[in-house]
C-alpha cells in the first residue's frame, strides 16, 4: 500500500510518471514490479493496433482512451530504465524534441520545402547524414525486421527507388508479378517446401511493388480484402441457412455456387 497518495479529479503527465513509480515501488503492484521490457513488448504492439482501430472507426472517445494506453507503455519502459539509472522519461522527450528540430531544417532552419514531398526529402537527407548512411543497402538495413512484412517490403522498395533501382512504370512491376506467379506454380509442382516458401515470398514482395505504383497501401488493401471475405462468408452462411443447406456437409461446388451468387449481387 502506497502512503500519502494524492487523489485528484484530473491528473497530468507528471502524475502519470509518479503513479508508474508507485506501481513499481516496494508496496506497489507485484505484477507491475515484476515486468521487464521483454515481458510487456507484445502489449506495446497490441496497444498500437488498438489506436489504429480507433482511428479506422473514427471513434474519438476510443481514440482518447487508446492513446492513453499507448502512452502508458512508453512510460512503463522509460521507468524501467530510470530505475537502472540509464535514462528517464524526460530524456525520451528531449531526444524526440532534438530529432524534430534537427530533421525540420525547413521549419527551424534555412532549408526550403514548399510541399510535403520536399519536406519528406529534407527529413530523409538529414537522417541519412546524421546516421552516416550512404545511399544503398544501409538505409534498408535500418528498417526494423519486426515491422509487419508488407509494410517492411514497401519501405525497402521505397529506399531502393531513392537510388534509382525501380521500374520506370507499372508495366515492369506487373510483368514481374506474373513471372513470380509462374515460378510459384513451378515450385509447387516440384514439391520442395523451402522453394515454395521462397517463391511465395517473392510473389508477395512483387505484389507490394505493384501496390506502390498504384498508390495503394498493401497492408490496408489486404485488411480490406479480409474484411470483405468475412462479410461475404457471413452472407454465405445466411443464404445456406435460408435454403436449408448445412455447410459442414455441403460440397465445395455447392458452397462455390452460393459464393458466386453473393458476389454477383
Amino acid at each position: 500500500m502506497i502512503d500519502n497518495f494524492e487523489f485528484k479529479s484530473r491528473y497530468d503527465l507528471a502524475d502519470l510518471l509518479h503513479i508508474m513509480q508507485c506501481l513499481r515501488a516496494p508496496g506497489g503492484c507485484p505484477w507491475d514490479a515484476a515486468q521487464t521490457h521483454e515481458s510487456i513488448k507484445k502489449n506495446l504492439i497490441e496497444e498500437t493496433y488498438e489506436v489504429i482501430e480507433a482511428i479506422n472507426k473514427q471513434d474519438r472517445d476510443l481514440l482518447l482512451e487508446e492513446l492513453g494506453d499507448l502512452l502508458l507503455q512508453v512510460v512503463f519502459h522509460a521507468e524501467m530504465e530510470n530505475e537502472k539509472g540509464n535514462f528517464n522519461f524526460d530524456d525520451v522527450c528531449n531526444g524526440v524534441c532534438q530529432k524534430l528540430v534537427e530533421r525540420h531544417p525547413h521549419v527551424f532552419g534555412t532549408v526550403r520545402a514548399d510541399n510535403a514531398e520536399e519536406a519528406l526529402s529534407s527529413w530523409d537527407e538529414v537522417k541519412r547524414k546524421k546516421k552516416g548512411q550512404k545511399k544503398g543497402s544501409v538505409p534498408m538495413l535500418s528498417i526494423p525486421r519486426e515491422l509487419p512484412a508488407l509494410m517492411r517490403a514497401d519501405k525497402v522498395q521505397t529506399k531502393a527507388k531513392k537510388v534509382g533501382f525501380d521500374w520506370p512504370d507499372i508495366s515492369g512491376a506487373l510483368d514481374k508479378l506474373e513471372e513470380e506467379t509462374v515460378e510459384l506454380k513451378q515450385a509447387i509442382d516440384s514439391g520442395n517446401a523451402a522453394e515454395i516458401s521462397m517463391e511465395l515470398g517473392d510473389l508477395l514482395f512483387s505484389a507490394v511493388n505493384v501496390s506502390r505504383f498504384v498508390g495503394c497501401d498493401a497492408e490496408e488493401a489486404l485488411t480490406a480484402s479480409t474484411d470483405k471475405f468475412i462479410a461475404r462468408f457471413q452472407k454465405l452462411e445466411a443464404l445456406a441457412a435460408e435454403r436449408g443447406l448445412d455447410l459442414e456437409t455441403a460440397s465445395l461446388a455447392q458452397m462455390d455456387a452460393l459464393w458466386d451468387e453473393i458476389k454477383s449481387k
